[in-house]
């Protein structure tokens, strides 16, 4: 299951200095998905402490010439001792379709295992069709969100105005 990661991209944990590198490619990856005020919110979500204190459960992917291929920003819940948590994760969309991201994903969940993790939890926005699409597809379930809110949809998640669904999946013992 962790061997699947395609041919052709080194993969590493990210550095300190990788950080403005994946921030440069945020409105690209996410073709602008809401225009100014999205992209601000997604350069928020990535302050630098990921890229110094989440190294050794995140990943990233490079092409052959050192370009950006793809990322992913997880780490191990400290007060929920059996939860992991995909905070960020993106593949340059000239690349989709080929497996990356899955591949990102299974190896987090290889790692979380091996730590004792049986849930992993990541979000997304509402409007992120992609994104929901995609965690559902590996096996994600969207949780319910508030009885006011459309299906899934947890309103003011992460403050005023930043409404979230929120995916859960259950990790099998072996694998």
């Amino acid at each position: 299951m962790t061997n699947d990661f395609p041919a052709g991209l080194a993969l590493r944990s990210p550095r300190v200095d990788d950080h403005a590198r994946v921030l440069a490619v945020l409105d690209q990856w996410w073709g602008g998905l809401g225009g100014e005020t999205g992209s601000r919110e997604r350069a928020l979500l990535l302050p630098r402490l990921y890229f110094q204190h989440f190294t050794g459960t995140s990943r990233l992917a490079e092409r052959p010439s050192g370009d950006l291929a793809a990322f992913l920003i997880g780490f191990f819940s400290q007060d929920q001792p059996e939860v992991a948590y995909i905070h960020f994760a993106g593949v340059d969309p000239a690349l989709h379709g080929r497996g990356i991201a899955t591949a990102l994903y299974r190896r987090f969940f290889a790692l979380a295992r091996g730590e004792g993790r049986h849930r992993v939890l990541a979000i997304t926005s509402p409007s992120n069709s992609a994104s929901r699409a995609f965690h559902t597809r590996i096996g994600f379930t969207e949780l319910p969100g508030a009885p006011e809110a459309p299906p899934s949809v947890q309103p003011d998640y992460d403050g005023p105005g930043l409404d979230r669904v929120v995916f859960s999946i259950d990790l099998p013992a072996d694998g």
